[in-house]
Parts: structure tokens; C-alpha cells; sequence
């Protein structure tokens, strides 16, 4: 522990007034607005670890942090384990709104009485909630909001055990989501710290409220703290940003000397077709990962339904061998530990080169708890099977093509592993079938990616985060970056809305890029297989968006 005038920003970073003020605040509650590329996501990076090393949250007290997207979540959490260490990041927990709702149904289900009543083996699933065993996600925050409301024990042991609460992307946050966390922390000591940007307010449709930012800050008299910097993106694509700040916030517009300089790359691209936009995209892209470019740098962005949208490109992705992965189709599984934990098994054993899927399916199963005997003799155990398995799957009489052979290693290796150490792995896992249905997923996951060639590594490059390039919607690109971004299909047939959201979404889209942004457009989109809805084939350019990437 040090004494908090000895703290300096891990790394070596310099961060503006603000936000140094914002990191280091110590008794008085805050409320951050900053552009996209400002530094939210490091800044409460720096916050935690300058509360766990100077002792401001002191042991055994916890630091709270809610976000809206699995990846953001998870983002922040590695982030602080990297700033901080394993042993201080520890007492870091880092959740979605759902899932901190979910924790407080697991630790205080009793509290729910009468028809909301829950058995301690209950089931979350997407539609038609049954009495007493399965709810939908859609009922977990009115569920937690009720435990918190209701009974002082729940209230109580939450304020007991955190100190520190940070909100993410706090300008879509829904009634009920304020609600619970009013609730929680309205009348409690812990310090809050609130981030976000109204201009990438994108939520609305789903019950965001407006003017968030300003009702918490006089609630919980948090003091504001605007951030001025944008550190993600060249300068190119700054002055790009800055002239559709101009129109969304003038008041945020930034100076014309801080936005100099050629570096940064924007791209407006207008095809006939979308076969002949995929093929175009497809041969850049390759051209891109020929140069250097890591796939994960490099994201596909689409308004809505990217597994319709962006059919023709996947196609063409798949022809020239580039992995991708198609967030509405894996949706958060590799997000989940347990399901990394599958992958990098399989990796491991299918790869030779896959020393960082080693070191962390070695950090995930170690026994730290454990005697110095117990551990060893584990790890002599772990790296056994990891060598016979290894032997197993590389033998001529294994059928790599046959999901079956695969899943009977996996098993096995969980086996050793033990359901205990896998249940630890999250809180949620305690519950119910949810390991299990995880890890099948998982394996369902990796079956029908091994269905496509038969190949292992190349089924796991899809999967991976780090070997595949992204396609995403919009509304999940929320506190992500990328060194690429293409923005597809910036026609008026996609962005439709009231026109305020439509540029809140296509900021945040184009807000995303870091070096290169590349927009695209089509006359013609063929209806996909699989569309259900309104499917306009003949398409307009969304020209007041598109302008906006021309220099005056």
C-alpha cells in the first residue's frame, strides 16, 4: 500500500486534468463526459488501481464496475488485472447490468416471495417464463430491483461490500437499471463514478433515459469532469468526428489546431451490387492481413441484422480463407470463462503454436489454493493429459473431421480439471445447469465451425477474438476499437429512425477507427435467404452521412 500522493498512472501515462482529477477523487462522487477516444475505459482502469493500491478501498471491500456489453465488461476487468496485478484486481468485480442483477438474485433469491418466487435451480431463457423455475433475461434487473427495494439484508450486504462503484457507458442507462442502482447505493457511502457521452446515446429504443448524466449528477451530487482528448483516432478522422460533433453538440466542438495533421485514412467506396462490394472488401482485407494488420483490429460494422447484411461478404471472406466471426451469431459465448477455457484446450492440443492459450489454460486451472503437494502433483497431472491429448488428436486413427472425438477429450480434461475448480470460475456457474449448458454450447459451437472443413485450428480462428475479424452490429461495438473499421452499408434503407438517433449511431461507428474508415454503399442489396421482414433490394446512399467524411 502507498500513500495516495506517491500513486502515478501505471504505465506511465499522462492523463489530462480531469481525468486525473476523476482517478484520484476520494470522497465525492463523479460524472464523466467524454468524446470516444478519450480514455473512459483506462480511466477507471487508473481509478481502480489507485483505490486498491493506496488502500482507498480497503481490504476486505470491493470495487463494483457495470457496463452494458459482455465485452466491456470483460475489457475492463483484463484491463485492471494487467494495471493492477492478479492478486489486487482480485477484489475487482466486473459486470453487465444483467449479470450484477443476477448475482443479486443468486445471493438473496430467498427475498423473492410470491409469484416471483425462484428454486435454487432456476433457468434463464429467452422467452415464456414459467412460475418458480425459469425466468427471461428481460426479468433479471425488475427481479434484482425488487430484492434491493424490498429487503434491508440485500441492501445492506451490497453496501457492505463495495466502496466503490463505477458506472460505463452510463448515457444508456434504462429507468429500471437506475432504479437498481439508486436503490442500491442512493443512500450509502460508497463513491460512484459515472462515464459516457450523450452523443453516443444509442439506446433510446431501448428505454435509455435522457438525460442521465445530469439526473445522476444531481441525485447524487457528482461532480462534472468533461474530457477534451480524443486519443484513439488520426487526425483525419478526428476533423470527421469534429463535423458531426458540430451538429450533435456544438459546445463540444474541438479547436482547429488540435485536429492537424494528414495522418489517417478515409475511404468512401459506392458498388452496383453487394457481390461486387464483398469481393471488394474480401481482396482489401486480405491485402490488409498480408500487410501486417492483427484480424482483431479489424471490425465489419452493421447497423442491424450483419447475418443478412453481410451474407455475401462472409461468403466471400470464407473463399479467400479469412476467418471472421459474426457477433450475432456467436452472440458472448467466448466472453464466458468456461467456454475460453474449452477453446483453448482444443487450442492448445490442435496448435502448436499457442504459447499464450497455454499460459492462460495454465493460469485458469492452476491450484493456488492448494498445498504445495496438491498443486504440484496437479500440474504433473494437467500437463500429462495436455501431452497424451496432444498424441491423441495428431494420431493417424483420429478422426479430426468427427465432433464426437473431440467432445471425449474435452470431457476428459474437464473431468481432471473438476466441477468445483470450473464452477468457481464465475458466480453464475453456481446455479442451475448453467455450466453445463455453457460448456455444450461451447461444443456446439466448435462443431458446427469444424462442420465447415473439418479443420480444427481453422474452426478455432473463427471463434477466436484474435485470429478472426469481426462483424458486429453497432450497438455492440460500444467501447471497442479497432486499427480498421468498415462501415457497411451507409444507405438510408439501413439507417432509418428519427434523425437523432441515426447520427448518435453513426458516430459511434465511425468513432470506432483508429487509423482507417472505410464506407460503403450499394445500388442493389438481392433479398438473403432468411429475411423475414421489409427487405428493400433497389438502395439510396445516406448522403448526409456521407458528407461528412469529405474535407471542407
Amino acid at each position: 500500500m502507498i500513500h495516495p500522493d506517491q500513486w502515478h498512472p501505471v504505465d506511465g501515462l499522462v492523463l489530462e486534468p480531469n481525468a486525473l482529477s476523476a482517478v484520484t477523487m476520494s470522497d465525492r462522487n463523479v460524472v464523466v463526459s467524454a468524446g470516444p477516444g478519450a480514455g473512459k475505459t483506462e480511466l477507471l482502469a487508473q481509478r481502480a488501481d489507485f483505490l486498491l493500491r493506496t488502500g482507498q478501498c480497503p481490504y476486505p471491500r470491493r470495487i463494483l464496475a457495470v457496463s452494458f456489453k459482455v465485452d466491456a465488461a470483460r475489457n475492463l476487468r483484463e484491463r485492471v488485472r494487467r494495471r493492477s496485478g492478479a492478486r489486487l484486481a482480485a477484489r475487482f468485480d466486473s459486470f453487465t447490468f444483467h449479470a450484477f442483477a443476477k448475482r443479486l438474485i443468486d445471493n438473496f433469491r430467498p427475498a423473492l416471495t410470491g409469484t416471483n418466487a425462484l428454486n435454487s435451480d432456476y433457468r434463464i431463457v429467452d422467452r415464456d417464463r414459467i412460475e418458480g423455475e425459469q425466468i427471461t433475461f428481460g426479468d433479471l434487473v425488475p427481479l434484482a430491483l425488487e430484492i434491493i427495494e424490498t429487503n434491508a439484508y440485500a441492501r445492506g450486504g451490497i453496501r457492505q461490500t463495495y466502496s466503490h462503484v463505477f458506472l460505463d457507458e452510463f448515457q444508456d442507462c434504462t429507468g429500471q437499471q437506475y432504479r437498481l442502482i439508486k436503490a442500491a447505493f442512493g443512500q450509502a457511502p460508497a463513491v460512484l463514478t459515472a462515464v459516457g457521452d450523450t452523443k453516443q446515446r444509442i439506446m433510446a429504443w431501448a428505454g435509455a433515459l435522457d438525460g442521465v448524466l445530469q439526473t445522476f449528477a444531481n441525485d447524487f451530487s457528482a461532480q462534472p469532469l468533461p474530457l477534451y482528448q480524443n486519443f484513439r483516432s488520426a487526425p483525419r478522422l478526428r476533423r470527421m468526428q469534429n463535423r458531426m460533433i458540430a451538429q450533435m453538440d456544438s459546445g463540444a466542438v474541438s479547436p482547429d489546431e488540435e485536429l492537424i495533421g494528414d495522418a489517417g485514412v478515409i475511404e468512401v467506396l459506392g458498388f452496383d451490387t453487394e457481390h461486387d462490394e464483398a469481393q471488394a472488401l474480401a481482396e482489401m482485407i486480405d491485402g490488409w492481413l498480408r500487410e501486417g494488420t492483427p484480424p482483431s483490429e479489424i471490425a465489419i460494422l452493421v447497423r442491424q441484422q450483419p447475418h443478412l447484411v453481410a451474407a455475401a461478404l462472409g461468403s466471400a471472406l470464407t473463399r479467400c480463407g479469412i476467418a471472421f466471426r459474426n457477433e450475432q451469431v456467436r452472440q458472448d459465448l467466448t466472453a464466458e470463462p468456461v467456454a475460453a477455457l474449452v477453446f483453448n484446450f482444443i487450442r492448445v492440443i490442435a496448435d502448436d503454436r499457442q504459447p499464450d492459450a497455454y499460459a492462460e489454460l495454465m493460469r485458469i486451472t492452476n491450484r493456488s489454493s492448494a498445498s504445495d503437494e496438491e498443486a504440484s502433483r496437479f500440474d504433473g497431472q494437467l500437463k500429462r493429459m495436455v501431452s497424451q491429448s496432444r498424441s491423441i488428436v495428431r494420431g493417424s486413427t483420429f478422426r479430426t473431421g468427427e465432433p464426437a472425438v473431440w467432445r471425449a477429450v474435452v470431457h476428459e480434461f474437464l473431468q481432471l480439471v473438476s466441477t468445483p475448480k470450473l464452477t468457481a470460475l464465475s458466480a453464475g456457474y453456481q446455479q442451475g445447469t448453467r455450466l453445463d449448458d455453457l460448456i455444450e454450447q461451447a461444443l456446439d459451437a466448435f462443431d458446427r465451425e469444424l462442420a465447415v472443413d473439418g479443420d480444427a485450428v481453422q474452426a478455432l480462428r473463427r471463434l477466436s477474438e484474435v485470429d478472426a475479424i469481426r462483424i458486429l452490429t453497432i450497438h455492440k461495438c460500444k467501447g471497442l476499437e479497432f486499427e480498421k473499421v468498415v462501415v457497411l452499408g451507409v444507405e438510408e434503407q439501413l439507417f432509418w429512425g428519427p434523425p437523432t438517433a441515426q447520427v448518435s449511431e453513426f458516430f459511434v461507428a465511425v468513432s470506432r477507427a483508429k487509423q482507417h474508415l472505410v464506407l460503403t454503399q450499394t445500388k442493389h442489396r438481392d433479398r438473403p435467404e432468411g429475411a423475414t421482414g421489409r427487405w428493400d433490394e433497389s438502395r439510396t446512399p445516406h448522403q448526409r452521412f456521407l458528407d461528412f467524411a469529405h474535407e471542407d
